[in-house]
């Protein structure tokens, strides 16, 4: 590979990202790849800023709040890509937990279709493969009201919320060709699709 292959995981709040994350990397590890594992948010150096204005959007809805929301996380993802992204062994696979298509779910106002424009333009680098992580909203409702931290969202305090970012995120899932990964039978299950995806990609650019 000329250049690290770059995978990003993403789907609404209990859907087992993480959990998915984890096992993928074992079993890809396990095959002697190297795999740098991720996460959006702890590699954003402009976070805590970026959530003091998610906290006020959430007190006070507004499109112009909104936008500027979006517009600091493409802008963050543009830094990733620069100094974390384009650092990574060229041989190596790297998996984020969350990169924009995330945005189609927590996003309220502003259109998913204009949030992508947004990081296409601020050179946000593109995934070479998209995984989609969803299941039926009670399902990851349930699996999150199950954990010691709860569901742990910002924006997202009531089951009909959880279901509208879940029917909206499938939609954008749908609508752009991302691979979609049902995670609501046995993690082998979601594991071997998302690795049997992996080596697709790796196949292709080969």
């Amino acid at each position: 590979m000329s250049r690290a292959l770059f995978v990003a995981l993403d789907g609404p709040k209990g859907t087992g990202k993480t959990t998915l994350l984890e096992a993928v990397t074992q079993v890809l590890r396990a095959d002697d790849k190297k795999v740098i594992r991720l996460c959006e948010k702890k590699s954003d150096p402009f976070r805590g800023a970026t959530m003091t204005l998610v906290n006020r959007l959430i007190r006070n809805p507004s499109q112009d709040l909104e936008w500027e929301i979006c517009a600091r996380l493409a802008d963050s993802r543009a830094w990733i890509s620069q100094h974390v992204l384009a650092k990574q062994p060229p041989d190596s696979i790297v998996l984020i937990d969350r990169w924009y298509p995330s945005d189609a779910a927590f996003r309220r106002i502003i259109p998913f279709a204009e949030i992508l424009q947004l990081n296409i333009d601020r050179n946000v680098q593109v995934p070479d493969l998209h995984v989609g992580i969803v299941t039926a909203p009670d399902i990851s409702w349930a699996r999150a009201a199950a954990r010691r931290r709860g569901l742990n969202s910002t924006v997202i305090h009531r089951l009909e919320e959880h279901v509208a970012c879940t029917e909206t995120f499938e939609r954008a899932v749908a609508d752009h060709g991302w691979v979609s990964c049902r995670n609501e039978g046995t993690i082998e299950n979601a594991t071997a699709q998302v690795v049997s995806e992996i080596y697709r990609v790796l196949a292709i650019r080969a």
